[in-house]
């Protein structure tokens, strides 16, 4: 860090020093200096991730027994069943409801902000199936409880000791699964969200109808099914908005201390998950404190090259444990298991927050009881009445947040759309910590992006979110700073900031080369010893990124497709995140949730296995690298013409070399430009 910061710190000395004192090209090289001082602040603060990583292991024997454990509420948002496929999100919720846990204390809460009858259809079928599944599960010990990832080709050899009954009940299992598979996708084919509706919340499934110990009873958590009112008129406050319904709906049901958020399409792969979570929040010496406990988000679906870096390895195997020894590491919206009461108040407060309790958490006095008593373990609803259905129904309405602190003081915030990881850093602010978990064994896998266009969207929408609260009162160079302790500042600028490399990018990718075609110089001559001092910084770069990418287990070419997709992303999805959020700013452009599309295409599937680039879709925010793929090709071949007939390669080596590298990184761009032979006899067909 010394060494790479000294020759940094010298490169910026040379150029201001040129700038002002040195007869240098002023515009140019201002605007190359500018570019190299937004290098080098994110580098600084990328700086405190390494200060202090941290891995963490949890020992299971130490849990007390099943009877003293606390409840969870488990919470799978889905917004679209024409972007997010019924059956995957049912998936989800099976493989929720097999978590090894006693099912007395999970209640899974399935918040279908899509409103169509098709998944309420759903998720009763699946309530059946889950009553011949569980059991078969803990009858053999399956750890994979998700049914479609059991039956495929990536869960099916979990178990390496098949005896003949199981291979009859896995048969037998098989084929019921098919039939539930094929009536959900019956009956959700061409489903569609409705966008006008009242509130609408089902009992699918309740645990505390009859005994545990009543004959043929299947024991399962509780399972609500919750679609809040909508309507077009109102603001509806996307995830978040959701995320509060339930938990205001959760606390008159249910009422767990603790809470679980999974995207609709991040299945649990290990049901052990919730008990290695609890080994944190049950531990006396973090408890106090401890807001979340965050796992990594894994794909199964990521290919051997990852083209697209869908693992985001960067941050999941190297960011998140060095957030993880400062203070806690970013909360990324999935996976991870809250204390409820850390969104209603501070560490250490007991009864402040349920001061003037209707002024702050609305005029629900079921709801507000609710939170009088979550934390002791013995209250229990025996029984849904009536009159409880219909007080979910009031909590899940549009009116009942008027004129509360819901969305501002308490619960998930509403001033970005990024709700959990900008709520996880307001929790920060408020003195709450958080662990990060990185099991052998992945306790949550999901699908990655596998096609340019959804990456990019989803980049984007990131990128716009984060840059928006970095440029708001919550950034965290004074709001953060004056709250946290230095280092998590650092790293939370670094989230919110990184979207300002695209300006670098752009400028290091175009300001070099048009000065290369003319022949101006910005670098130092190749003999110079200041020329060294640039090479200093540049190899050092790349080895510091190398050495991160062996050292987590990965090989040269995952370092080397990291490379070039950031490069990549820089000038596409980050460059329109700027943008997104000047027109946000300027009132050109209003706040818009931005679902990815999660419905896998076979075609698409194919490419992306094979390593090529797929940019059906994603022209639009190809425009900028397109144009700076074209200009290098010009200013690299007229640059290169000019320095062999002025024999001044020594001068300009540097220009060359920048616009040579610049090419090579964008190569799929390069190829997408020219048509294949079949491509051009399907067009002409």
């Amino acid at each position: 860090m010394l060494f790479h910061l000294t020759a940094v710190l010298a490169i910026l000395y040379y150029r201001f020093t040129n700038l002002i004192y040195g007869d240098v090209p002023t515009l140019p090289w201002g605007f190359i200096t500018l570019s190299e001082l937004i290098f080098s602040f994110i580098w600084f603060l990328t700086q405190a991730f390494r200060w202090r990583p941290v891995v963490r292991t949890v020992s299971l024997h130490n849990l007390p027994d099943d009877d003293e454990l606390p409840r969870v509420d488990v919470f799978i948002c889905t917004a679209d069943p024409s972007k997010e496929p019924t059956v995957e999100v049912m998936n989800t919720v099976l493989s929720a409801m097999g978590l090894d846990y006693p099912s007395d204390k999970v209640a899974v809460y399935l918040s279908d902000d899509g409103g169509a009858p098709s998944t309420l259809y759903a998720i009763e079928e699946a309530c059946c199936f889950a009553k011949g599944w569980l059991p078969f599960c803990r009858k053999y010990g399956i750890k994979n409880r998700c049914p479609e990832m059991f039956f495929s080709t990536y869960g099916h050899d979990e178990l390496l000791f098949r005896s003949q009954e199981f291979e009859v009940d896995e048969e037998n299992m098989k084929l019921a699964y098919e039939r539930f598979k094929e009536n959900v996708e019956q009956r959700t084919n061409g489903a569609s969200a409705v966008n006008d509706r009242e509130p609408h919340i089902v009992i699918i499934h309740d645990n505390r109808k009859s005994g545990r110990n009543e004959e043929n009873q299947v024991q399962m958590p509780l399972l609500v099914y919750v679609s809040r009112e909508k309507r077009p008129s109102l603001p509806h406050r996307f995830k978040a908005g959701a995320l509060n319904t339930l938990l205001r709906v959760s606390g008159v049901l249910s009422n767990a201390p603790y809470m679980l958020v999974l995207d609709c399409d991040m299945y649990c792969n290990e049901p052990t998950s919730v008990k290695q979570a609890m080994c944190f929040h049950l531990d006396p010496k973090l408890s106090s404190s401890l807001a979340f406990v965050q796992y990594p988000q894994i794909f199964y679906n990521v290919s051997q090259k990852d083209i697209y870096d869908g693992q985001a390895r960067s941050a999941y195997k190297t960011k998140y444990q060095g957030m993880d020894g400062i203070g806690g590491t970013i909360c990324s919206g999935t996976g991870y298991y809250l204390k409820k009461k850390a969104l209603y108040t501070c560490p250490n407060q007991q009864d402040e927050h349920l001061l003037h309790p209707e002024e702050r958490f609305g005029g629900s006095r079921k709801f507000i009881d609710s939170l009088k008593s979550s934390e002791n373990k013995e209250t229990r609803i025996d029984r849904f009445t009536t009159a409880i259905l219909e007080e979910t129904k009031k909590l899940a309405s549009c009116s009942y947040e008027d004129n509360t602190k819901w969305g501002k003081e308490i619960g998930y915030s509403y001033d970005s759309l990024l709700e959990s990881s900008f709520t996880g850093y307001l929790l920060h602010t408020r003195g709450w910590k958080s662990v990060y978990l990185y099991p052998n064994r992945p306790c949550f896998l999901g699908c990655t992006t596998i096609d340019m266009k959804d990456a990019m969207v989803q980049l984007m929408k990131w990128s716009s979110g984060l840059l928006q609260v970095g440029l708001s009162r919550f950034n965290p160079l004074v709001y953060g700073a004056s709250r946290m302790s230095i280092l998590q500042t650092m790293c939370y600028a670094y989230f919110m900031y990184t979207p300002l490399l695209a300006i670098a990018f752009l400028l290091y990718g175009t300001i070099p080369q048009f000065c290369l075609l003319k022949g101006v110089a910005l670098y130092p001559t190749a003999t110079n010893p200041w020329f060294k001092v640039f090479a200093t910084v540049y190899i050092s770069s790349l080895s510091q990124h190398l050495y991160e990418v062996l050292s987590s287990g990965d090989t040269i070419v995952t370092w080397w497709n990291e490379q070039r997709i950031f490069f990549i992303k820089c000038i596409s999805a980050l460059l329109f995140g700027c943008a997104d959020v000047m027109m946000k700013s300027l009132g050109v452009a209003k706040a818009n949730f931005r679902l990815t599309n999660k419905v896998v295409d076979k075609e698409k599937m194919e490419k992306y296995e094979n390593g090529k680039f797929d940019f059906e879709g994603a022209k639009m925010f190809m425009i900028p690298m397109t144009f700076m793929v074209l200009f290098n090709v010009v200013c690299f071949l007229g640059g290169v013409k000019r320095v062999i007939h002025n024999g001044n390669l020594e001068e300009m080596f540097g220009q060359v070399f920048m616009s040579w590298i610049t090419l090579i990184y964008s190569y799929p761009i390069l190829k997408g430009l020219v048509p294949s032979g079949s491509k051009g006899k399907k067009i002409k067909h």
